[in-house]
């Protein structure tokens, strides 16, 4: 039953406040801080003095490099799709569309977190801005980075690959997040903290209750209720 998962939704908890916290109540920030400002600086520094960087940056932070994590996603969750039977795959559909409501969903709450901020790119003075430095139309700023919108929808992808797919789907999709969430980060668009402390704390709360309870299962399974042949989650 479901309530076995208590404990380790309540560490999980436990966690995800404290990692917020350990940013939010410190002056400053606290220890955070430092370790933002020498993640945004080592990589501010190479887009001077590196143009094979600047431009792998600078093309990775387009819009259109968007489509390449969704492209990403979508070949792993197709990977599993293929295998299932007609129900099955109707199954995943419904699943995915859930995922999609559930990105939405704690997107909204995640913004109502008492944190906003400037993207360090804007933040510090006298940086290295790539649009400016290439002329290529990309995202190197943000007026409220805080959380990072693009990491949390990766790390959702990833939870849900956990609970509806393997431990292998879940660690593909975990490169997956790392891959693309790290661009927003080398060029100053976010602060580092922005996703390993805004976008991880919003999922280890509010992911440990939605996943590890009945509540995602009811959504999927009332959706499937809808439409004809419904394959329930047992």
């Amino acid at each position: 039953m479901w309530y076995r998962n208590l404990p380790a939704i309540i560490v999980l908890n436990i966690l995800g406040i404290a990692l917020f916290l350990s940013f939010y109540l410190p002056a400053n920030h606290g220890f955070w801080f430092p370790i933002d400002s020498s993640v945004f600086f080592f990589f501010n520094r190479h887009l001077a003095t590196n143009e094979t960087f600047l431009h792998l940056v600078a093309i990775t932070n387009n819009r259109a490099f968007d489509v390449c994590s969704l492209i990403a996603m979508g070949l792993l969750y197709l990977s599993y799709y293929l295998k299932r039977d007609k129900e099955g795959r109707r199954l995943m559909i419904i699943i995915g569309i859930v995922m999609l409501l559930t990105a939405v969903v704690f997107n909204q709450l995640a913004h109502q977190l008492p944190v906003s901020h400037q993207s360090p790119s804007l933040f510090f003075p006298h940086v290295n801005r790539v649009s400016e430095l290439t002329g290529i139309p990309t995202k190197d700023a943000s007026s409220n980075s805080f959380p990072g919108d693009h990491g949390m929808m990766l790390m959702i992808f990833s939870c849900f690959m956990l609970r509806y797919l393997s431990r292998s789907a879940f660690a593909v999709a975990i490169i997956i997040t790392i891959i693309f969430s790290l661009p927003r980060i080398m060029i100053g668009a976010h602060w580092f903290t922005d996703i390993a402390v805004g976008s991880l704390s919003v999922v280890m709360v509010c992911g440990s209750w939605w996943l590890m309870t009945p509540a995602s299962d009811c959504i999927v399974n009332w959706l499937s209720d809808k439409l004809p042949k419904t394959g329930r989650m047992r």
